[in-house]
């Protein structure tokens, strides 16, 4: 599967982005996603995850409460809505998927977008 990620950009603190994850391929509700970010100089980190169903997420606490994601199967497309955000929440946001549920760890995602900038000012 091919992800390609949209929707980063420049946003102050306090607003709001929603990034979409557009896969090709016509198994993409088998595959559970993941959104991850990366900011410079630091690990890529776990955002959260949706079952392939879209009946399920997980989220880390840094983010809980603020971000949410969902999934359209329809349109081969799992989004990640960002509300609230904060300075700290700056980095590359990507977005990941796996037949198999995999845990928070990023190396054990199989597949991957390219990233999308996420800056916010404060």
């Amino acid at each position: 599967v091919q992800l390609v990620e949209s929707g980063g950009g420049w946003v102050q603190a306090g607003g709001s982005l929603r990034l979409s994850c557009a896969a090709s391929g016509r198994t993409f509700s088998s595959y559970h996603m993941a959104w991850f970010r990366q900011a410079p100089g630091k690990e890529r980190e776990f955002v959260g995850r949706i079952y392939w169903s879209g009946g399920i997420t997980d989220y880390a606490d840094s983010v809980k409460g603020r971000f949410t994601i969902s999934r359209d199967n329809a349109k081969n497309t799992v989004y990640l809505q960002m509300n609230s955000l904060k300075p700290e929440d700056t980095a590359v946001y990507y977005c990941a998927a796996d037949y198999i549920l995999q845990d928070r760890r990023f190396m054990n995602w199989r597949y991957w977008g390219q990233g999308t900038q996420v800056t916010v000012s404060s």
